[in-house]
């Protein structure tokens, strides 16, 4: 086989497989800007490979995959213990038929996101080959070095820890639409009535600036405590301030412009009808990805 031919085989390949490759390394770590990075050293390993030696060609690019985001996740681990403030996953702004694949949604969800953050390296990328591809048991142990009983013993424990910790249950589009209209009027009006009659009472505040944008250091928990903290920071602004709605990590969501500059993404996890996690992304390295894609409509 010539070498351009050779070429040519490769590049197809990983065209073919790029949005899974992406998304397998977006789960595992939580960054779509690191989720590129890996697909390209995934990339330049692929082209070295001897094509004719491959069985199985989308299993082999998976297996490079993982391995490359496992290198990463471990060393985007020590960066997290310096963090300031709490640390949300990249944004990533999604299509109509992503949210119309409801498994795919749920697992992209900033909710469930948070959720495998609580897992080991191994375990997420087991929990996520295994759960959300359906990737077969002995592919995910060639990906990450441990034999086929090792990997079903750690997608059961992986599950099981998911399975504590996600929403009860998946909540529709129009569900979460709804909420979030309702969230959107109220903070738009200064509302606190409003914006308590659609927070859950146990409602968590959870806001990402990096240390660069202004931010709740911790976590806030509390429907009065946060629909005050909403309705303070934005009485405080001295800038025009508008909102649009977009599509974040498979749900309906807000992002937020201060003097025409997007600021904030609001990502929300919705539970019978009301608002019961806030996801408020302000970190601008985690925002460039999406400031530079589609134009949104403002209001």
């Amino acid at each position: 086989m010539s070498d351009d031919h050779a070429m040519d085989g490769a590049t197809e390949t990983f065209v073919a497989h790029r949005n899974l490759l992406f998304t397998v390394a977006y789960e595992m770590l939580g960054s779509a800007a690191d989720a590129e990075d890996v697909l390209q050293e995934t990339w330049l390993r692929w082209v070295e490979v001897d094509l004719e030696q491959v069985r199985d060609q989308r299993a082999y690019l998976v297996r490079i995959t993982t391995r490359q985001a496992l290198n990463r996740l471990r060393t985007m681990s020590r960066r997290k213990e310096s963090y300031v403030g709490p640390w949300l996953p990249e944004p990533l702004l999604t299509t109509p038929d992503v949210a119309q694949d409801v498994e795919l949604a749920e697992s992209v969800s900033m909710a469930v996101m948070l959720v495998l953050e609580t897992l080991s390296p191994t375990e997420r990328a087991v929990f996520v080959l295994r759960e959300v591809f359906d990737v077969g048991y002995d592919e995910i142990a060639a990906a990450v070095d441990k034999t086929p009983a090792a990997v079903r013993q750690i997608a059961h424990r992986a599950r099981r820890h998911v399975d504590a910790r996600r929403p009860r249950k998946v909540v529709s589009q129009s569900q979460t639409r709804a909420a979030l209209e309702s969230f959107l009027q109220a903070l738009e009006g200064g509302d606190l009535q409003g914006l308590l009659d659609v927070l859950a009472p146990e409602v968590v505040y959870m806001g990402d600036g990096g240390g660069v944008k202004h931010a709740a250091l911790r976590p806030i928990a509390g429907a009065g405590k946060v629909a005050r903290l909403l309705v303070g920071g934005l009485g405080k602004n001295t800038v025009p301030v508008a909102f649009a709605h977009t599509t974040v990590n498979g749900s309906p969501a807000l992002a937020i412009h201060l003097d025409g500059e997007l600021d904030a993404i609001i990502a929300t996890r919705v539970e019978g009808g009301r608002i019961t996690g806030l996801y408020v992304v302000r970190n601008p390295e985690k925002l460039s990805r999406i400031a530079s894609e589609t134009p949104l409509t403002l209001r």
